[in-house]
């Protein structure tokens, strides 16, 4: 049997162990696969410490997780971040799976044709770094990436080396921005006990707006979507559970179906939060 883990803070709320044990169930893998609370001073020696096979890794440590380790993808590279970590001898080898899961909900499970659409990007961390290459990929015509630290919207903007299509601002712009097809809330600011506060104005009747966050975490701002119009309005649960299935391929060589396991989480979570 090998052994798996997610590493985050708060990391009770987490699906990822009951997503892995419903892989492991339909794939006929023996695992086990834990929650392991770790804020970022503690990530790395929890981390060397552990007898794991893999792990998973989320808010707030991915791109400490991309610094620790020893080899990584083209995505992780790219992002900057890692979700994803594989045991490589003595050290760690990182890949991204954020970004790819992200475009497999938005396209496959709720129908989204991301070419030419213009992109609001909320927040500039771990997860942000982690979407917007895929999107890119995607064939979006912009990405607007919007921080209350400018600095770090900036960074992310000349990491992905693409400025005709995208561009960096602060949060003190938002209402001048103009409406998008496609906005995305990337920051932790429920997380950390703030309310984010946008103006209905980026809604048009077509813009479908997506939180990758899940559960309470995301119902604030799921609820201003709705207010404000949007023609679809969901949390990241299907993101988890689509990157969930990349990184079950990076660690046992299959990819896991995602729907059944999609709609017992969404069964299971209902009055939290709505996933369509």
């Amino acid at each position: 049997m090998k052994h798996f883990a997610v590493f985050g803070t708060p990391i009770d709320h987490s699906q990822s162990p009951f997503i892995h044990a419903a892989f492991a169930k339909q794939t006929g893998i023996a695992l086990d696969y834990t929650a392991i609370e770790a804020a970022p001073t503690e990530f790395a020696a929890k981390l060397a410490a552990s007898t794991l096979d893999g792990a998973n890794v989320t808010l707030p440590l991915k791109q400490e997780a991309f610094a620790l380790c020893t080899s990584t993808t083209s995505r992780a590279q790219r992002a900057r971040a890692v979700n994803t970590l594989i045991r490589d001898g003595e050290g760690w080898r990182g890949d991204n799976t954020d970004g790819i899961g992200l475009v497999r909900d938005l396209t496959e499970r709720h129908g989204m044709d991301l070419r030419q659409r213009r992109v609001l990007l909320l927040g500039a961390g771990g997860a942000a770094h982690g979407v917007a290459p895929a999107l890119l990929d995607a064939g979006i015509h912009e990405l607007m990436i919007v921080n209350r630290n400018p600095e770090r919207a900036d960074a992310l903007a000349d990491a992905l080396g693409e400025p005709a299509r995208v561009h960096a601002r602060g949060w003190e712009v938002v209402p001048k921005l103009g409406s998008y097809d496609l906005i995305i809330n990337a920051t932790s600011a429920l997380v950390n006990g703030d309310m984010l506060k946008l103006p209905m104005a980026l809604v048009e009747k077509r813009s479908i707006a997506v939180d990758l966050s899940y559960g309470e975490v995301a119902v604030s701002f799921l609820a201003w979507a709705r207010a404000a119009g949007c023609a679809k309005a969901f949390d990241g649960l299907g993101m988890l559970v689509e990157q969930a299935a990349e990184s079950f391929l990076l660690w046992h060589g299959v990819r896991p179906e995602t729907d059944d396991v999609f709609a017992e989480l969404s069964a299971r979570s209902a009055g939290l939060f709505t996933a369509d």
